[in-house]
């Protein structure tokens, strides 16, 4: 069954420059990258996409671990990837969470740490399944951004806004 999961490059894996280590890796499931983009992560974002773990004690520092605060690089690339099994497959490849419990030739294994406060440094998000999947991909990616359509849509009119344009 065709599935999709978000993938997060994070900020500790982009410093130790492992964005193309971590996409050849990612390239074995031969699935295919529906979305990719650089985004800078607010309190906002972080906090909901964690939000499943407000009350535990370590959640301030992982917010500011995704924000990029604890590696003065306040940015993560954010894919989606499509295909057979796709949970699956890229959560195999990841390894556990906890680096210290990944195998050594998983992602987290290989490049993973812990810091001295106990913040799992694991330099790759992986939804969990599908339901978690659909959640973190329609809270980082517009239907816009996504070459497939992977969930319903509908128009809505945009109220005028101010945005950044280019001078």
């Amino acid at each position: 069954m065709n599935q999709a999961v978000l993938i997060l490059i994070k900020p500790d894996g982009l410093k130790k420059s492992l964005t193309g280590n971590i996409l050849t890796r990612l390239s074995e499931t031969k699935l295919e990258i529906v979305a990719a983009k650089m985004a800078r992560v607010s309190r906002e974002l972080a906090t909901e996409h964690y939000k499943h773990l407000t009350d535990k004690p370590f959640f301030d520092d992982l917010i500011k671990y995704l924000r990029g605060e604890l590696h003065d690089r306040r940015k993560v690339m954010a894919l989606v990837y499509w295909g057979e099994d796709a949970i699956k497959k890229c959560r195999d490849l990841a390894g556990a969470t906890n680096p210290e419990e990944a195998e050594s030739t998983s992602i987290r294994g290989s490049y993973g740490r812990i810091t001295t406060s106990g913040v799992y440094e694991n330099v790759i998000h992986v939804s969990s399944n599908a339901d978690e999947a659909q959640r973190e991909i329609q809270l980082w990616f517009a239907p816009e951004e996504i070459i497939v359509d992977l969930y319903p849509v509908k128009e809505a009119a945009e109220i005028k806004r101010q945005k950044k344009i280019w001078a």
